[in-house]
């Protein structure tokens, strides 16, 4: 992308802490890779999806409330999702023995880069694909 070529506005969607937010976030994200062009990636990035959505809605996201998904595509080719929830903690990845906690491990795993920011009240939870 360049000056004459600008990358797309960004995209988001809020969804309330309910099961079919998950299954509705990655349909979001399916439109919006394949409005861009984004396909090469696209299982890599559905998959990331689910695991942020899902750990927004078990663990950051309080009864009454919901998380807010941020999709862009940035001027340097790198492909950002950003779960924005209201709830407190900072997530890690957990060893790969227990019951539950691999989500943030096959997040790390497939993106490129991963993190947690600040936001008040809560957390944003995001990830990048070079595309």
């Amino acid at each position: 992308m360049n000056e004459t070529n600008p990358p797309p506005a960004p995209r988001e969607r809020f969804y309330r802490r309910e099961r079919r937010s998950v299954p509705a976030a990655r349909q979001f994200v399916r439109e919006a890779v394949t409005d861009w062009a984004l396909g090469d990636r696209l299982d890599d990035v559905l998959l990331c999806v689910s695991e942020l959505a899902t750990n927004a809605l078990v663990h950051g996201v309080p009864p009454g409330r919901g998380y807010r998904l941020s999709l862009s595509l940035l001027a340097d080719g790198v492909f950002r999702v950003e779960v924005h929830d209201s709830g407190g903690g900072r997530p890690s990845v957990r060893e790969p023995y227990g019951e539950s906690g691999r989500g943030l491990m096959l997040v790390a795993a497939l993106a490129d880069k991963w993190g947690v920011g600040e936001r008040d009240p809560g957390k944003v939870v995001w990830c990048e694909f070079v595309i």
